[in-house]
């Protein structure tokens, strides 16, 4: 269930809707995700004389911050896509993962360790993975592992709390399950409807260069995902300005809200993989499972990845994968998190 065959992808060049006017991707879609991002922030701007003029520099400092983080890693990403989708055959996506699509999910999110880029890179080799023929599921599971449990990112949770062997191993298991645990309800109650890869092709094609091939996916993949990307770092620097840190100290004291809070607040401040466990570990007034949990929603769930995955798979697929990334990825974390916390 889920599975797109390779078949079922349309063809650049033979009838294919591009990306941005998909069929899981309505016109008006980025209009009112463009909306609900940048006028609060272009209201900043344009009344900046009358607000305090700190609140306008914030904005865009963290706005611009947002960008540089998570820019290098889109790069990279794109480029993996492209390199994937000109120079790699469908045979070896066959003979590493398994021919049951249920093991295959956690031989993906393992997968995920060995690639060291954020969120951002992982949407565009999730969709090259899938039009490769990689069940969507696996993808999935690669998806949200990838940004969460590679070496760099480990490497900085060690850093960020050091003498705090447990948090690094927390942040690993919690991860690792969240995602397998998506891929199989995704296998479960995933509906092809709902997944719309705005894929080019499947493959090389006889007759054309492999190089201007990579070229041109590399181009397409950057510039639809560039996009999405200031949108969500947009939504991100809107909340950093509006919400005052007393209402953020406030959900502190609560051991339950504080789960939520930070989740919740992981997935607003849109923060990249790589630095957000010296995020977490500024959060003194909260309590370890609170920041584990800050540390494992955000590199699955964050506005600047929905932007992506719903420019990319649908507005249909974010929304539902979203929510329930959210559900599952705060369950494993609470349980992960109070063993070994």
């Amino acid at each position: 269930m889920g599975e797109v065959r390779e078949a079922d992808i349309p063809v650049a060049g033979a009838g294919a809707a591009p990306a941005s006017g998909g069929r899981g991707l309505p016109r008006h879609w980025p209009l009112l995700l463009v909306a609900a991002a940048v006028l609060p922030g272009v209201l900043l701007v344009l009344l900046g004389r009358s607000l305090e003029e700190p609140a306008v520099q914030a904005w865009r400092t963290v706005c611009l911050a947002v960008i540089v983080q998570a820019l290098p890693f889109l790069l990279l990403g794109t480029a993996l896509s492209g390199a994937i989708n000109a120079f790699v055959p469908v045979s070896v996506f066959n003979r590493l993962l398994p021919k049951r699509p249920v093991l295959a999910v956690p031989v993906a999110g393992a997968a995920g360790v060995v690639l060291p880029g954020c969120e951002c890179a992982s949407v565009p080799v999730a969709n090259s993975l899938i039009g490769r023929g990689v069940t969507p599921a696996a993808a999935f599971a690669f998806l949200l592992s990838a940004p969460a449990v590679n070496p760099v990112v480990l490497t900085a949770t060690a850093i960020a709390f050091p003498g705090s062997p447990e948090m690094v191993v927390a942040r690993l298991l919690a991860s690792l399950a969240a995602a397998a645990v998506m891929g199989w309800l995704w296998l479960w109650l995933g509906r092809e409807e709902w997944l719309r890869p705005a894929v080019r092709h499947t493959g090389h094609r006889p007759g054309h260069s492999r190089w201007t091939e990579f070229r041109q996916g590399f181009q397409h993949d950057f510039l639809h995902a560039g996009g999405f990307l200031v949108v969500g770092a947009m939504a991100a620097a809107t909340f950093n300005v509006a919400v005052p840190r007393s209402v953020v100290e406030a959900f502190a004291d609560s051991p339950w809200l504080s789960v939520l809070f930070l989740a919740a607040l992981a997935i607003v401040l849109a923060v990249c993989s790589e630095a957000d466990a010296f995020v977490a570990a500024s959060l003194t007034g909260f309590s370890p499972v609170a920041r584990l949990t800050f540390m494992v929603v955000g590199p699955m769930v964050d506005v600047k990845l929905f932007a992506l995955q719903a420019g990319t798979f649908g507005r249909a697929f974010a929304v539902r994968f979203s929510a329930a990334t959210a559900v599952v990825a705060v369950v494993c974390a609470v349980l992960v998190g109070g063993v070994l916390l």
